[in-house]
């Protein structure tokens, strides 16, 4: 191979790289940033107990326990974790539909246990 040969497949090579870089830059540069919600569940509560997110906005929910082994069920969202005390339990997820859901703990957790729910709402 000739030495401009050699040259003319090395700028090929440095534009295809530049450019694969700008469109991978360029899409993760498009991704919304998480939301945060910090929600602690200790018996009978969550809190906060009611919140509001907006649709097809990514979240992040961190779960944390104040006392004994809970569980957070959002089902019309098909969202589930366990919430173990001392550790911080992350979920994301993107609300896709509009209106105010119910979660509650799906692990008993004593006496007052049914009455441990929760609101979110999500607008347009």
């Amino acid at each position: 191979m000739s030495a401009s040969m050699k040259a003319v497949r090395s700028a090929l090579v440095a534009a295809m790289a530049m450019a694969g870089s700008a469109a991978i830059y360029t899409h993760v540069a498009a991704q919304p940033k998480e939301k945060v919600i910090k929600i602690v569940a200790k018996r009978f509560d969550y809190t906060p107990g009611n919140f509001t997110l907006k649709k097809g906005e990514p979240v992040i929910l961190e779960l944390t326990s104040a006392d004994v082994l809970m569980g957070f069920n959002l089902p019309d969202f098909n969202l589930r974790a366990d919430i173990i005390p001392g550790k911080v339990t992350r979920v994301r997820f993107v609300p896709d539909k509009t209106g105010t859901f119910t979660f509650l703990c799906d692990i008993f957790c004593g006496t007052g246990h049914e009455k441990m729910n929760g609101k979110l709402t999500v607008v347009g």
